[in-house]
């Protein structure tokens, strides 16, 4: 039997918020997208003309994807396990 697959709308918001739910847990991901949705300043997402969520008025405590991030580039080889460290992966071999 053929499945339909649907592609997921945005998929790299989902990928992030998967990662989320593994850190802080399913209950705390769906109380901050569920109070995003309803108009508290807890969850914004935009991905591929698509927004979800309530931005927050100063964007103080935000964290942004800019095209830098979709851009990105490692090294040759890189897992990407240094981003975020001081030490880049040509240092660790």
């Amino acid at each position: 039997m053929d499945m339909l697959v649907r592609k997921h709308p945005m998929p790299e918001i989902a990928d992030f918020v998967s990662s989320l739910r593994d850190a802080f847990g399913d209950a705390t991901i769906d109380e901050a997208i569920a109070r995003g949705k309803a108009g508290e300043p807890t969850f914004l997402a935009r991905e591929a003309g698509r927004t979800i969520g309530t931005q927050s008025i100063d964007n103080f405590n935000c964290w942004t994807a800019d095209d830098s991030v979709h851009n990105r580039r490692y090294c040759k080889g890189c897992d990407g396990s240094c981003v975020g460290t001081a030490v880049r992966c040509s240092q660790r071999r």
